[in-house]
């Protein structure tokens, strides 16, 4: 009998793996992606004659304890309906026991791939706001995220920005222990992994209360934190790499700096209250409007003012220039 390759033992173990849909309404299209808990897979729903991403539990993750995780993390995504979010379409359990839910099949580029092909500072700082908006729309919810980093954000062909994976995020009205604070016992080995047990979330993009499991200080402040770190990589691409580094920001704009320094103070009432607060001074500085953030000297306010004014003040400068022409031809 010939020796199977590693490539074929592998193919054969994800076969292996792959969800029965036996019974079922969907038919599996293959796998497009893996995480911790599970997989997800594309899928055929031929009711509605739609492809859709299927989330389902890894077959090896037989406790109940990760069944009930996921199906939580379902009825999170189901109360929270903001075009920056993935919609639920379905959930439930599949033929072999595992639980699955659908969801909107997102095609696009994953955040920090955009970034480093989106040159334009200002045009990245939209797509920042669009996120800071579905993070906001969540909070309103009372639903914190607690693992916001580019990893986790989708850009899509037709502009659209998906804030993805709620595996951890947390109910505020909740007042019994929850399952995403009890943990599955399972560490992150690398900084691009998300932590499961006493502490969740991404290492570098933690909130320091978040990172040290502090899980009763953990309010929205934390995730403004996240969306701290998340911003120095909107204004400094190059950093995805390293991670975001709180002493990292550059020196200009001042105004933005100090947007994103307060994001990730390390005391938690240094920071906005909210995303939506942090928004809006960001949507400010592409207004040129004064941020909450930075205390400008004149010289900078009147250099904003006029490049926010330039076009009216160049009119009424060259009306000037006009009159005055006018008034020494006729003193002449």
């Amino acid at each position: 009998m010939p020796e199977l390759s590693d490539a074929a033992v592998e193919r054969l173990r994800q076969v292996g793996g792959w969800p029965d849909l036996t019974g079922t309404r969907y038919s599996l299209i293959g796998e497009v992606g893996r995480g911790g808990m599970g997989a997800v897979y594309l899928v055929h729903d031929r009711l509605l004659d739609r492809r859709v991403a299927m989330k389902v539990l890894a077959a090896s993750h037989g406790s109940e304890d990760l069944a009930a995780r996921l199906e939580r993390e379902a009825r999170v995504l189901g109360r929270l309906e903001h075009p920056g979010i993935v919609p639920v379409h379905d959930a439930g359990r599949l033929p072999d026991g595992r639980v699955f839910y659908a969801m909107k099949y997102v095609q696009g580029t994953r955040l920090d791939h955009h970034l480093l092909a989106t040159p334009a500072l200002r045009e990245r700082l939209r797509v920042f706001l669009r996120v800071s908006e579905a993070i906001a729309f969540a909070h309103d919810a009372g639903v914190l995220h607690r693992d916001i980093k580019p990893e986790n954000i989708m850009v899509g062909a037709f502009g659209e920005v998906l804030v993805l994976d709620w595996g951890i995020a947390k109910v505020r009205s909740e007042t019994v222990a929850d399952l995403d604070d009890t943990g599955s016992g399972e560490e992150a080995t690398s900084p691009g992994n998300t932590q499961s047990g006493t502490v969740l979330g991404t290492p570098g993009y933690m909130a320091p209360e978040q990172a040290s499991g502090q899980v009763d200080l953990v309010d929205e402040r934390s995730d403004v934190f996240a969306l701290g770190c998340l911003l120095q990589m909107v204004v400094v691409p190059d950093l995805l790499q390293a991670g975001p580094d709180a002493g990292a920001w550059p020196t200009n704009p001042r105004a933005l700096s100090a947007i994103g320094r307060k994001a990730m103070a390390a005391e938690p009432d240094g920071r906005y209250r909210s995303a939506a607060e942090m928004a809006e001074d960001v949507a400010n500085f592409l207004d040129r409007l004064p941020v909450s953030a930075y205390r400008e000297p004149l010289w900078e306010q009147a250099w904003r003012v006029t490049r926010k004014y330039r076009t009216p003040i160049i009119l009424v400068l060259a009306y000037l220039a006009v009159r005055l022409i006018l008034l020494l031809a006729r003193s002449d």
